[in-house]
């Protein structure tokens, strides 16, 4: 395997809705917040190419070419590619975050010989 390459950095003050009304709507709607209840954000985009949230906003849905340091080329993920998303949050003199989230693209399985 290749080293890893970065595609996007992004930052959560790209965000459409504050953390607060992401939970407000969550638990408005019937649904009741728990203690160690995991929320996820969506995905995070920018302004700037560089902070795009998926790859089909960086190659503009297949219309462009995803360039990798390797020489290699993408417009999605292929076969055998690895992502590893990592995140952290900053304060004043505190960093938290997650460890590696990190997923292996596995073709799909031949399933001819089963119809």
């Amino acid at each position: 395997m290749d080293a890893f390459h970065t595609l996007a950095t992004s930052n959560m003050k790209h965000l459409y809705y504050s953390v607060a009304q992401t939970i407000t709507h969550h638990s408005v709607t019937g649904c009741n917040m728990n203690t160690g209840d995991m929320l996820g954000s969506g995905t995070i985009s920018a302004k700037e190419e560089s902070g795009y949230g998926s790859m089909i906003e960086l190659c503009w849905g297949g219309k462009n070419t995803i360039n990798l340091p390797n020489g290699e080329e993408r417009k999605f993920l292929a076969d055998g590619d690895e992502v590893n998303l990592t995140g952290i949050c900053e304060g004043n003199g505190y960093t938290i975050g997650f460890g590696n989230c990190r997923g292996k693209i596995m073709p799909s399985i031949d399933d001819s010989n089963y119809f």
